[in-house]
């Protein structure tokens, strides 16, 4: 059975003080729950923060980067999958993750939530600002959830997979 994959999408260098603490506390939660983390794969920003914190749960994590090669790689990617493809690579991002956590917000990270929201991907936004949450939440309100802790999003995803998987088991 394959692993869920858990991407947080965020800021790299001007990610907040915030952004870096929930992006780690998230890292740690998806590894504890033996998850694997999905990110942009960068050594900046939420990217870096959420690795580390994986990593320091003795979790597992990818990392999807933008270039052909591993000069900005963040020393907490297990496994590194260069692209060459700069932004491009944002949907990889999406659509190789179960469910997209965005954590602050930037333009990198509006497009991915976009792109995520087009695959119809369970979008969590673990952010503060407000003109973001309605936008997002005006686009699919019904795969999109705001939360100001990263235990709350660890819960939505809960919820979200034990139900999904009632659906398949409901197909087969």
């Amino acid at each position: 059975m394959p692993k869920v994959v858990i991407g947080v999408m965020g800021p790299g260098s001007e990610a907040t003080a915030l952004d870096l603490q929930n992006a780690y506390t998230v890292g740690q939660l998806i590894a504890t729950e033996g998850w694997v983390l999905l990110t942009g794969g960068r050594n900046a920003g939420v990217m870096q923060a959420a690795s580390q914190g994986a990593k320091q749960a003795g979790g597992l994590t990818i990392g999807i980067l933008p270039s052909a090669d591993r000069a900005a790689m963040s020393e907490a990617v297990d496994i590194p999958v260069l692209t060459g493809m700069g932004s491009a690579r944002n949907n990889i991002n999406v659509l190789s993750s179960q469910v997209v956590i965005a954590c602050g917000m930037g333009a990198g990270t509006a497009s991915e939530i976009a792109l995520a929201l087009k695959a119809q991907k369970k979008v969590i936004l673990l952010n503060k600002n407000a003109s973001s949450q309605t936008f997002f939440k005006g686009l699919a309100p019904e795969l999109v959830s705001v939360v100001e802790q990263p235990i709350a999003a660890l819960e939505i995803i809960k919820a979200f997979l034990s139900d999904k998987d009632h659906v398949n088991r409901a197909l087969e």
